[in-house]
């Protein structure tokens, strides 16, 4: 029998705030062990919380961004239950009157356009962090507790379960992080945990409508993580229904060493939390004028900015994509196209070359050494013939290496490409005087026999030569012989 995966993601995003959602500590990664904490995000008895307004924009902000109605009347619920990293016993969170409602995100699939839908997006607290002494926590002897992370604003993006497969899925999540990047509410650098995944999985006979019991797949950190955890969880329910038995609704954690989801509990349903309004926060109404100075606010999003460069630049959709699912990419590209640079070979290069340093360096784009002026200055270097491909990625390498331009790189290693026709007949004429065998080999429909001319050419003058011009004038005296 075949069947057919159904799956919905929570992703939850850690917002780009100074401070806490209801306290004055710091939110800033890679501080030492329970440093950035307080009496209100420990619960420590006499405190009252604070909503951070700040927490409030940019929920507003990201439910603008993916087509949600906004709630004009909002409150938050105390979710109730026991992990040694909640301090409280309870976490602060939304419920039944979660601050987005509905909402979509069109996402480029192998089978084209697909509307995944939005259920609700709502704010919360985050809960401290579990350091496993162990590789996992399916292994581990015991555990130590972070709390600096208590008390971090999230927002909890709930889908629908509108996806069928884990590309689907991973396809999604780009899309969804390439628009909270775009808006400014969350840097979501998965390896600092600020943007992380629970997938809810399950499967069902191909053409049946009805569901079939889910999993749900806790905290997943990285793309490659959520496409394999879907793979293999479906893969497993799959089987395990072939066989004969019966899939459990339980909570599974993701054991990336095994390549195989683990159970951890049974699943919870929201009558376990025993939901009630958090009685130290009162509701909360957000005004029409509230909402349209923030819609007004709202930067060009991937979307708008992939359909002008179709239009203004003529780049292809998979270009154009490509280009706008980094915001700090798209910016570059801007600013190299505002320099005078040439956008399709400017795409080319940030692509290629640019995209291959990048990676081996570690970093991002924000933080590369060659700025886009300097790459329009190579880019320059190459359109007028000063300087060909193949020297151009050599001058690239040392402009990212020593922070110089490309124009004072050519100078000091003398790298001006040479263009002169009058120089290069001349050359040409001496190359083919020195190797008769290849003259014989062309006249006889050998055509790789201009390639080799063309590389001796090349090795003569040290890559300096115009390679274009170079096989034309061969091929011309060539054909004069």
């Amino acid at each position: 029998m075949k069947y057919e995966a159904v799956i919905g993601l929570e992703v939850h995003t850690e917002l780009k705030t100074r401070t806490k959602i209801f306290c004055s500590c710091k939110t800033s990664f890679g501080a030492d062990p329970n440093t950035n904490v307080c009496p209100v995000c420990l619960g420590l008895p006499g405190v009252l919380p604070v909503l951070n307004k700040k927490v409030l924009e940019f929920a507003v902000r990201t439910g603008l961004s993916l087509h949600s109605k906004i709630s004009r009347f909002s409150k938050f619920d105390r979710k109730n239950y026991y992990y040694p990293d909640l301090p409280k016993n309870f976490q602060t969170s939304q419920y039944d009157l979660p601050i987005c409602v509905g909402g979509y995100l069109d996402v480029e699939t192998e089978a084209g356009v697909r509307r995944i839908g939005i259920t609700r997006a709502h704010m919360e607290e985050d809960a401290g962090k579990l350091v496993h002494h162990g590789k996992s926590i399916t292994d581990s002897d015991y555990s130590l507790v972070d709390y600096n992370r208590t008390g971090t604003p999230l927002l909890e993006i709930v889908s629908e379960p509108d996806m069928r497969t884990a590309k689907e899925a991973v396809a999604y999540m780009e899309k969804l992080r390439s628009i909270l990047q775009y808006i400014g509410v969350s840097d979501c650098k998965m390896e600092e945990g600020s943007i992380r995944c629970d997938a809810n999985v399950s499967v069902r006979p191909a053409g049946q409508k009805e569901l079939g019991t889910k999993a749900e797949i806790k905290n997943i950190n990285s793309f490659r993580g959520v496409e394999r955890a879907i793979e293999y969880e479906a893969m497993r329910q799959a089987e395990l229904l072939e066989e004969g038995g019966r899939v459990i609704q339980e909570t599974r954690t993701w054991d990336e060493n095994e390549g195989v989801t683990k159970s951890m509990r049974s699943k919870e349903e929201a009558n376990d939390y025993r939901y009630f309004p958090e009685p130290d926060l009162v509701p909360f109404t957000v005004s029409d004028e509230y909402i349209e100075k923030i819609r007004i606010s709202l930067p060009e999003l991937p979307d708008e900015r992939k359909s002008r460069y179709m239009k203004a630049f003529g780049l292809s959709a998979y270009d154009a994509d490509l280009i706008t699912q980094n915001k700090d990419t798209a910016d570059y590209f801007d600013a190299m196209v505002s320099a005078g640079a040439d956008a399709k070979t400017s795409v080319n290069w940030l692509m290629g070359d640019f995209a291959k340093q990048l990676s081996e360096s570690g970093m991002d784009i924000s933080g590369a050494p060659v700025r886009p002026e300097q790459m329009t200055g190579l880019l320059d270097l190459i359109a007028k013939g000063t300087i060909s491909g193949k020297m151009a990625k050599s001058v690239f390498l040392d402009m990212w290496k020593e922070g110089k331009t490309a124009g004072d790189i050519v100078k000091e290693k003398g790298l001006v490409q040479i263009s002169d026709p009058h120089a290069i007949e001349i050359m040409a004429e001496q190359i083919i005087a020195a190797n008769p065998q290849s003259v014989a080999d062309f006249k006889a429909g050998k055509k790789k026999a201009v390639g080799f001319l063309v590389g001796q050419m090349m090795k003569e003058t040290h890559g300096k030569a115009n390679p274009q011009m170079v096989n034309q004038v061969l091929i011309k005296k060539l054909q004069e012989q």
